[in-house]
């Protein structure tokens, strides 16, 4: 099943049970693919397509919560991590960090990497295998920490 249509049968879903948040959180999704969809002119979005709009809903309001959580607005901060929440579910299990780093050692080896100036081109592997599976900021740490 298509994200778009998991998505189409939890807004029905959130609708029977009145569940606002949810629904509202569903639309804006909904309306994210389907602006990517207009601006790569096409009708259907493939799955990694899909996986890097649903990743950058996820990313915008993780950096909004961290922006009200620093200005104290406890109440934005709740409804927030509820939207996190929600989109988390219709994420990709994440990967652990033990799996991580073992994805982050094969990669250092197969581009031959020794060292941080090595950095670019070790993400620039990385990343397209573990897109959506893992947060950038880690990945981008356990890296940092096997080429030095």
């Amino acid at each position: 099943m298509s994200l778009l249509e998991r998505l189409n049968q939890d807004m029905k879903q959130a609708m029977k049970n009145k569940e606002k948040d949810r629904l509202t959180v569903i639309r804006t999704v909904k309306a994210s693919l389907q602006n990517e969809g207009i601006k790569l002119g096409k009708s259907e979005l493939t799955e990694e397509e899909e996986l890097t709009v649903l990743s950058r809903e996820l990313k915008q309001r993780k950096d909004s919560l961290q922006e009200f959580d620093n200005a104290g607005r406890s109440d934005l901060v709740e409804k927030t991590q509820s939207e996190i929440d929600i989109l988390t579910d219709y994420m990709p299990k994440q990967l652990s960090e033990d799996e991580l780093l073992q994805i982050v050692n094969e990669t250092i080896a197969e581009v031959n990497a020794s060292s941080k100036a090595d950095m670019g081109k070790v993400m620039g592997a990385i990343m397209p295998k573990v897109k959506g599976k893992a947060d950038g900021s880690l990945v981008n740490k356990l890296v940092i920490q096997q080429l030095s």
